[in-house]
């Protein structure tokens, strides 16, 4: 009786996690190659091409008029529809969150406010729901970013298929996520000066591990930063506000480290210093209001325009209202930008090559081009157009399912209604 009464809660509590797994099947590995024929493809880096697109082991092979295949190739007609490649959101939680109000499901913080060690992509859910719902909208490949403290930990860029977070990872250390502190009205922030010691103990840690004999104990917190301080890893900082980048800019000077802005609500006035340093800019959201009363209402929208006209690099997100639920939306920030100003192949990249480029991750996603990873989607039309609709995907190579909860109760409630009309047509007879 003892035992059955420990053995009940498990089987329970495993009942219960099966239940809340995603019905959707990881895409099998790719066996041989497969042509897309009669395509209007979309390269993002190049000129659109009508042709052919051919991949063979989860790479493009060959893109153009004529391309000679391999034996045993699948061809798929696509009839002119277009192929692009799949979007990336450049900051999310997808995989770390599933319900806001039930704790079990969030796992995007660790405790204490320093956590270097922490690496995002170990705790990616591939069974979360929220995933199949985003990338039915074209949105195959994401970052998935702790959160909470100074330094929350290491983001990583994911693909949005596979049975574990292995299958899943692409790049696991892709940013070391910072909240920068607002700076004071005199004197030096206390965020701050925790940072530069953070940093600067990181450095000596190294130099002691180093020497000669050394008797320095192993330290996981700052031996997860070297990468950061060899300048491999960039840092990622929350700044928004003017002074805040100016002061994570002079940070990451005096440190020698690599920025990226995340936020970057008043970027544009910090165009010449973001130019010169070659700081990238990830816009966090532009469904949003204005973040100050004072600002036109569509200060938001303008963004991607105005930093494109500044000679800024950027691309657009949608994490602050889409950091996980809706990161389906993505493509749909693009088009508001698209809206108020932005040219329609800019918005483009903004949401493909551009956050691969700053994510470091433009070797395998983000265009399509020959070597890359076939990582793509077909569509019946423009795919920041919300008219338009996602037929088929690949993710290296693997044909994923578009099918989510979403459609699921879509067709559920389709029979709901029609077993309705039936009963009123029957009633009437």
């Amino acid at each position: 009786m003892k035992y059955l009464q420990l053995l009940l809660p498990a089987a329970c509590l495993i009942s219960g996690l099966n239940a809340s797994a995603t019905d959707e099947i990881p895409g099998p590995r790719q066996t041989k190659p497969i042509a897309l024929v009669n395509a209007i493809i979309h390269p993002v880096t190049q000129p659109v091409v009508e042709g052919t697109l051919l991949f063979r082991d989860g790479r493009i092979v060959a893109i153009g008029k004529k391309v000679r295949m391999p034996e045993g190739t699948l061809v798929i007609d696509l009839h002119g529809r277009h192929v692009y490649p799949g979007m990336v959101e450049a900051h999310s939680q997808l995989g770390l969150t599933e319900i806001s109000a039930v704790r079990a499901t969030k796992d995007y913080r660790e405790t204490g406010s320093l956590n270097p060690n922490v690496q995002a992509n170990v705790a990616v859910n591939p069974d979360s729901e929220a995933i199949p719902v985003t990338r039915a909208n074209g949105v195959l490949t994401s970052l998935s970013a702790p959160s909470g403290g100074r330094i929350s930990g290491f983001a990583s860029v994911m693909n949005l298929d596979g049975w574990t977070f292995e299958d899943m990872t692409v790049r696991p250390r892709a940013a070391l996520i910072v909240n920068w502190p607002s700076p004071p009205s005199s004197g030096e922030s206390p965020g701050l000066k925790i940072l530069r010691r953070v940093f600067n103990e990181a450095r000596t840690y190294r130099k002691a591990r180093n020497a000669p004999n050394s008797a320095q104990r192993h330290d996981i917190r700052y031996e997860a930063m070297f990468d950061v301080l060899d300048r491999k890893v960039p840092v990622m900082a929350l700044a928004h506000d003017a002074r805040e980048i100016q002061a994570a800019v002079s940070f990451a000077i005096e440190q020698q480290v690599r920025l990226i802005i995340f936020g970057g609500h008043d970027a544009e006035s910090c165009a010449s210093l973001l130019k010169q340093h070659d700081i990238p800019v990830v816009i966090d959201s532009v469904h949003r209001p204005p973040r100050r009363r004072h600002e036109a209402y569509d200060s938001a929208y303008t963004l991607p325009n105005r930093l494109h006209k500044a000679g800024i690099q950027y691309c657009i997100s949608g994490s602050e209202t889409n950091s996980t639920w809706n990161a389906r939306n993505l493509p749909f920030h693009a088009a508001m930008a698209v809206a108020h100003g932005l040219p329609m192949d800019e918005a483009l990249r903004a949401v493909t090559i551009g956050p691969a480029e700053i994510l470091g991750v433009a070797d395998r996603v983000g265009s399509l081009e020959v070597g890359k990873d076939a990582t793509l989607i077909v569509t019946d039309g423009n795919p920041l157009e919300i008219t338009s609709h996602v037929r088929r995907a690949w993710i290296g190579g693997r044909a994923v399912q578009l099918t989510s909860r979403h459609t699921r109760l879509y067709d559920k409630y389709r029979q709901k209604y029609r077993q309705q009309a039936a009963e009123q047509e029957a009633a009437e007879e």
